[in-house]
């Protein structure tokens, strides 16, 4: 008697078998020289987020005042559109992907993980590619015009944006590295935070309407809060990514994700959450009202250009930010976004206002007899 014929195992789908060549290509990055591996963790560490509103937004300074506040105009903007994308597109994660498909079963795979791979949100578009294309776009323009006015040479006007563009591929090759994003997550990260830079630099705020960033910060957050409310009303779970599954028999596997996938628990940090990434865009957002509000005077401006050195004054708000968001938070999750969201909001006022003043009075009484 012949045995039954084995039923043929069923062919991957068109996103399985996208994700498994990016499990292929984290591999194959992580088999790489140390020192490469150093880079890799360097780029996502340091340049995430959070560290346009802390680093490149009071750096920028040191190029112009107005390029610095669209820095952080466009990084906001790009924030929360990538929140609200992350929730509706449902994008996986490679560092619990892996798990959940059980392709590390069936596949001897060398993957680690790392401090900064355990984030909890979901992953597509990835973030840091988004944000960071995003707000450098000003940046990148106005380091081009000023190569432009001191030389006629195309080379040196396109040098910027060649090194823009290879810092996006580092920071997409970097979060294949870490599992914190497929390919096709940095790919879309990186063309939508380029088209957003673009398009936004077109069309800049007026930085002295008060009232338009009171509205900006009330209409995102509170945009944000109806979305996820209308989502949950219909039956959409969009903080999948943070539960676990009820039971091994749950016919849905992406409700058993960040939490029980992270190597180490302490690796899970809010601040990859969702929300906090909107405490950070209302923040910044009530932060330039009040900036707006409390702006230098056109003498005091006038003042201080003479005076103060551009980069000077560029180190001064990366060290005052590096302090402010280096003090403890509370442990009570309510104070916590508090906490951050007030952080952020303090961030424009002291980089456009405290310290410029806080330069000129010192000058003022170094120079009285």
């Amino acid at each position: 008697m012949e045995p039954p014929p084995q039923e043929p195992l069923p062919q991957p789908s068109a996103m399985d078998a996208l994700h498994q060549a990016g499990i292929h290509a984290a591999v194959a990055l992580q088999a790489g020289p140390p020192w490469l591996e150093q880079f890799w963790l360097l780029l996502s560490s340091h340049l995430g987020p959070g560290s346009i509103y802390t680093v490149c937004f009071p750096l920028a300074r040191g190029l112009d005042e107005r390029v610095s506040l669209m820095v952080l105009w466009t990084a906001l903007l790009a924030e929360w559109l990538n929140v609200v994308l992350k929730w509706f597109l449902f994008g996986e994660r490679p560092y619990w992907w892996m798990h959940e498909s059980g392709m590390a079963e069936r596949e001897q795979l060398p993957l680690r993980q790392f401090p900064i791979t355990c984030e909890t949100g979901p992953g597509s578009p990835s973030g840091h590619c988004m944000i960071l294309g995003a707000a450098l776009w000003p940046i990148v323009t106005a380091l081009s015009e000023a190569a432009s006015r001191c030389s006629r040479s195309r080379l040196l006007r396109l040098l910027p944006f060649l090194l823009y563009l290879l810092l996006l591929a580092a920071m997409g090759l970097s979060r294949i590295f870490v599992l914190a994003h497929f390919p096709h997550q940095v790919i879309s990260g990186s063309l939508a935070g380029l088209a957003l830079g673009w398009g936004l630099q077109r069309w800049p705020p007026n930085f002295l309407k008060v009232r338009f960033f009171l509205l900006t910060a009330l209409g995102l957050l509170l945009s944000a809060l109806a979305l996820h409310g209308l989502a949950t009303a219909a039956g959409l779970d969009l903080d999948w990514s943070l539960r676990r599954a009820p039971g091994p028999r749950c016919p849905r596997r992406s409700l058993r994700r960040a939490g029980s996938r992270c190597s180490e628990p302490a690796w899970l940090r809010p601040e990859t959450r969702p929300w906090a990434s909107l405490c950070r865009v209302g923040g910044s957002a009530l932060g330039l009202a009040v900036a707006a509000w409390l702006p230098l005077s056109r003498r005091a401006a006038e003042e201080l250009r003479l005076l103060e050195p551009p980069l000077g004054s560029a180190a001064l708000g990366l060290l005052a930010l590096d302090v402010l968001h280096k003090l403890p938070k509370s442990d009570s999750t309510a104070l916590w976004y508090l906490n951050v969201g007030a952080r952020y909001a303090l961030g424009p006022v002291l980089v456009g206002t405290l310290l410029p003043l806080l330069i000129l009075t010192l000058r003022r009484l170094r120079e009285t007899p």
